[in-house]
C-alpha cells in the first residue's frame, strides 16, 4: 500500500462497478478516504439488476488500505447529492478529489442506430443519466472541493477527444453523451483554474468490467478465452487501471499542466510508470487508431 494520498478525500460519483469501482480502490490503496456513490446496493438494485453494490466498493477500499465510505445516491435528484456533499463536509471538512463517472446508460443505446429510429425515450434517460448527474454533482460538490487549494475533478468518459471528434460512437446519444463529458472538463478547467484546482477527462481503454466479462461469456482469470471470437480484446484493460491513472493524477503536485485537456489511462501510463494488474501497459487507443479501425489482424506488439 501506498499512502502518497493519506489525509485526502476522495468523492468516486459512480463506483458501484467497471471503472469508478476500479478508481475507487486504487484511490483507497493511495490511502484515501473514498466516498463511493451509487444506486446499486445490498438492499435495492438499480434497473441494470446486477449484483455488484456500493458497499462491496466500499469493502474493497478499505481491504485496499484506505477507508471506503458507502453512500447510496442518485445523481439525478439534486437533493441526495446536496446532502452527500454536506455530509462530506460535516465528517471531513474537505474534499480534494472528484471522480464523476456516473453513467448508467448501457442497457439505453441501440448500436448504429440513427436519432429517428433509436428509442427516444431510452435515448433521453441516457442524456439525461451521462451528462445530467455530472453536472448537478459538480454543482453541489466544487465549492467543498474548492475549499483547500490543489484539488482535482476528473471527468470519466469513452475516447479521446481527438478520437471522439473524428469517430462516430455508437449511436447519436451515445456519441453526444460521451462528447459532452470531454467538454465538460474543458468547462471546468476553464473555471476551476483560476481557483486553484484542476479538471480533466479522462478515458480507459478496452475495459473488462463486470458487464463485458459476462457479455463474452468469461471471467478476470480466464478473459483470454474470449480473444478466439473478438481478438482485439487482447488489448483490454482492468478497471484498477484506470484507477493507478486517477491515483497518480491526484498525488501529482504538478497536475495543473493537464488542466482541461483530455487523458487516457495507457497515456497516463506512460506518463507516470504504472502498469496494470498483470504488469503490462496496454496502450488501447493507439491500438484502435493504428491497427483495429485500420483492418489489421489483431496484434497486440507494442502496445501492451
Amino acid at each position: 500500500m501506498s499512502e502518497q494520498l493519506k489525509g485526502r478525500v476522495a468523492l468516486v460519483a459512480g463506483a458501484t462497478r467497471g471503472a469508478g469501482r476500479g478508481i475507487a480502490v486504487e484511490l483507497g490503496a493511495a490511502g484515501a478516504t473514498v466516498y463511493v456513490t451509487g444506486r446499486s446496493t445490498r438492499a435495492r438494485r438499480s434497473e441494470y439488476d446486477r449484483p455488484e453494490t456500493i458497499e462491496d466498493t466500499a469493502e474493497l477500499v478499505t481491504e485496499a488500505g484506505g477507508e471506503g465510505i458507502a453512500v447510496p445516491t442518485d445523481h439525478l435528484e439534486p437533493r441526495q447529492v446536496k446532502a452527500l456533499v454536506d455530509r462530506i463536509a460535516d465528517e471531513q471538512g474537505r474534499l480534494d478529489v472528484l471522480v464523476n463517472d456516473i453513467w448508467g446508460g448501457e442497457t439505453l443505446f441501440e448500436w448504429e442506430t440513427p436519432v429517428w429510429e433509436h428509442d427516444l425515450d431510452k435515448g433521453l434517460r441516457l442524456l439525461r443519466l451521462a451528462v445530467e448527474t455530472h453536472a448537478i454533482t459538480s454543482h453541489h460538490a466544487l465549492p467543498l472541493l474548492l475549499r483547500n487549494p490543489g484539488g482535482l475533478v476528473v471527468e470519466v468518459t469513452d475516447g479521446t477527444a481527438d478520437y471522439n471528434r473524428d469517430t462516430y460512437r455508437n449511436s447519436f446519444f451515445y456519441d453526444v453523451a460521451k462528447s459532452s463529458v470531454l467538454r465538460m472538463a474543458f468547462a471546468l478547467g476553464h473555471e476551476l483554474a483560476p481557483r486553484g484546482a484542476t479538471a480533466v477527462a479522462l478515458t480507459p481503454g478496452w475495459l473488462r468490467s463486470e458487464i463485458m466479462l459476462d457479455h463474452f461469456g468469461v471471467r478476470e482469470d480466464n478473459w483470454r478465452d474470449a480473444l478466439e471470437s473478438v481478438p482485439h480484446f487482447a488489448i483490454s484493460e482492468t478497471p484498477r487501471y484506470v484507477g493507478r491513472a486517477v491515483a497518480a493524477l491526484a498525488a501529482d503536485p504538478e497536475v495543473a499542466r493537464f488542466n482541461g485537456t483530455s487523458l487516457s489511462s495507457g497515456g497516463l501510463a506512460r506518463e507516470y510508470g504504472f502498469t496494470d494488474l498483470d504488469g503490462s501497459r496496454p496502450d488501447a487507443w493507439r491500438y484502435i487508431v493504428e491497427v483495429q479501425d485500420t483492418g489489421k489482424p489483431a496484434d497486440v506488439t507494442g502496445y501492451r
